[in-house]
């Protein structure tokens, strides 16, 4: 029975995985340069990474990272936390966030400064 679980590569598999070679190490790169003190969301993390359609795969491709990554400082586009209020995760989320000064009102996160968007720093100033 073991044989019919077993996958055989066919076009869309390759296909498959050529596009989360590219996609990955993509997402990776821009959840790692998230600053202490700094939140992105998934949708952002995606057109950061150079695929704005893509926000809902962003969380699959860091749980495939081989190096642990700030997961904690991803969240909702609402900027809400990315799971359950109450759940041991949501603690946890919520802690470490914390401990980098990043406060919150309400449910929603609110980052150290106005001044230091995230888009500033990933992009620089905006020319006038």
């Amino acid at each position: 029975m073991h044989f019919l679980l077993r996958a055989t590569p066919n076009k869309y598999t390759r296909a498959m995985n050529s596009f989360q070679a590219k996609f990955d190490p993509s997402i990776w790169k821009v959840v790692a340069s998230i600053p202490a003190g700094q939140v992105m969301a998934y949708g952002e993390i995606a057109r950061a990474a150079g695929y704005p359609r893509y926000s809902r795969m962003v969380a699959a491709a860091m749980g495939r990272c081989p190096e642990p990554l700030p997961w904690f400082r991803v969240v909702r586009s609402d900027r809400t936390l990315a799971f359950e209020y109450g759940s041991d995760s949501y603690r946890e989320q919520s802690l470490l966030l914390k401990q980098e000064g990043i406060h919150f009102e309400g449910k929603k996160v609110m980052t150290a400064t106005a001044e230091e968007t995230l888009d500033k720093m990933l992009w620089g100033p905006r020319d006038l």
